[in-house]
């Protein structure tokens, strides 16, 4: 069975209770169906290790999850989530555990009154082809140090992955037409996965599977939207759907991502724009999250005004300084606005690249339309890569291979800071939280950024201007910004290539 991810399980630490708190949470889990059944759980050294509480805390929760029915107890084989459930679950006192947070409760919360700017599709067409073009230079080596967006290629388990496909490669079942939805294994591991991790409330059903984010971007785009609709869009913000905005003839409307703050969420509640496109959860490139009360705030504008969101949960999997906000399309459903959020997932940064494999979570009324313009486009993941996937999720190596690299890019992330503190001597800020593949950086005068990253390209370094997620209608910065990525560059590298980063910043 395949082990359960408790990477969002949140509870309030500083009560006085503890253990009732951690029970609460997962009971809460448990009952809203989203540890799948049968389950297996993190042994308690382990979830003790991930909470940073005692084990004897952990340890007396489980035995009392098993004496209540809600989990089972296998001798040498650890504690799972019970098949069946006690009859009392559904009583008013165990349905109230999930209220008993009151996460869901309506916020009071003043708007403020911003001006917004709106870009026509010709800006952004030619804002698109400006990047591409100014920024080729840059893009020579994808993969090489500071690259943003690739991960440690060579901690994949490359080995046991090759297993996986070999043991699909040669079924005769996998060689004809497929379901347009997608292996429906893999939809199942998809499921109880983003379920158990990020507490998005779907069925089987509602999972496509897609070549990559970005055909699962086209696909929601082209499913509920016409031409000259308006999406908001995070600015800075993802290239690449910048690029599908413009090809769908589409308004595209900025939404300004501050300085640690985050996104302007009061302007998205003043806009009329038909969708918002967000990433939660480590926006990229300026690397702030959205905390709950603001996606509380998000969730009942588009019920309210039957409006549109993408979450696309890019760098979910890896928060280093807190534990991860549950997922918008998890909360949309807990105030009744299910059919209004579409969650995007990538594995690009969770395994490599190379994959080409995402998967969209569609809304359950929009599942045929979606299918449909799926059936339109190109593109697809061959048949024995899915089945080798749903295999090396369901069998627990996804997961183990998911902590293996949290744990890693973690000591990165804490690598990178202390060297840009060491060799920029407090002259360049990081404006990025402890979370994902990159760190932002910040100045004030001296080079440029687009200078320094030609400088960089010469010493065989690549990183990114902060300009080139921009959209044209940004106000110029007083300030200088650059991207680097630390997923692919060897733990022992990282002091000397910011050494080298340092020394062409000062020449």
């Amino acid at each position: 069975m395949q082990p359960i991810d408790t990477g969002d399980l949140a509870f309030d630490r500083h009560s006085s209770s503890l253990q009732k708190q951690l029970f609460n949470a997962i009971s809460k889990k448990i009952v809203s169906n989203l540890w799948a059944k049968g389950g297996k759980l993190p042994s308690t050294r382990k979830l003790a290790s991930e909470l940073s509480i005692s084990r004897n805390t952990v340890i007396s929760v489980y035995e009392q999850l098993v004496a209540e029915g809600f989990l089972e107890s296998r001798v040498g084989s650890g504690f799972y989530v019970a098949v069946e459930l006690p009859s009392f679950v559904f009583d008013n006192d165990i349905v109230s555990i999930r209220q008993s947070e009151g996460v869901l409760s309506r916020q009071n919360l003043n708007d403020r009154k911003n001006s917004q700017s709106i870009e026509p599709y010709n800006s952004i067409d030619s804002s698109i082809h400006n990047n591409t073009h100014n920024h080729e230079h840059v893009i020579d080596d994808l993969n090489r140090s500071f690259a943003p967006g690739v991960p440690d290629l060579k901690a994949f388990p490359m080995v046991k992955w090759s297993r996986f496909l070999q043991r699909h490669a040669s079924r005769t079942s996998l060689l004809g037409s497929q379901d347009l939805q997608g292996d429906k294994r893999l939809c199942q591991a998809l499921c109880d996965y983003v379920s158990s991790s990020r507490s998005v409330s779907c069925s089987v059903d509602q999972i496509i599977i897609t070549s990559g984010a970005q055909q699962a971007l086209s696909i929601a785009l082209m499913s509920i939207l016409k031409p000259e609709d308006k999406v908001l869009m995070e600015n800075p913000g993802y290239v690449q759907m910048k690029k599908v905005i413009a090809l769908l003839k589409l308004q595209f409307e900025s939404i300004p991502v501050e300085v640690k703050t985050g996104l302007r969420v009061d302007q998205v509640k003043q806009s009329d724009g038909k969708l918002l496109y967000v990433t939660p959860s480590n926006q990229y490139p300026m690397g702030t999250s959205i905390n709950l009360e603001q996606r509380i705030e998000l969730v009942q504008w588009a019920k309210e005004h039957e409006r549109w969101i993408i979450e696309d949960d890019y760098d979910s999997e890896f928060q280093f300084a807190h534990r991860p906000y549950p997922s918008l399309q998890g909360l949309s459903k807990q105030v009744g606005a299910e059919e209004r959020v579409f969650y995007v997932g990538s594995l690009s940064k969770v395994m490599f690249n190379g994959l080409r494999l995402g998967y969209l979570i569609v809304p359950k009324s929009l599942v045929p339309i979606c299918l449909a313009v799926k059936d339109a486009l190109s593109g697809d993941t061959p048949s024995h890569v899915q089945a080798a996937l749903a295999d090396f999720i369901v069998e627990g190596d996804f997961l183990r291979h998911i902590r293996k690299m949290r744990r890693l890019y973690k000591k990165k992330h804490e690598m990178m800071i202390a060297a840009i503190e060491q060799h920029f001597a407090g002259e360049v800020e990081v404006i990025s939280q402890a979370a994902g593949l990159h760190v932002t950086l910040k100045w004030s005068g001296g080079v440029s950024e687009t200078e320094l990253c030609d400088r960089a390209k010469e010493q065989g370094i690549t990183i990114r201007p902060l300009s080139m997620y921009e959209s044209n209608a940004t106000k110029q910065r007083t300030w200088s910004g650059a991207v680097l990525g630390f997923g692919n560059i060897a733990i022992e590298e990282i002091d000397s290539r910011i050494s080298t980063l340092a020394q062409l910043w000062q020449t």
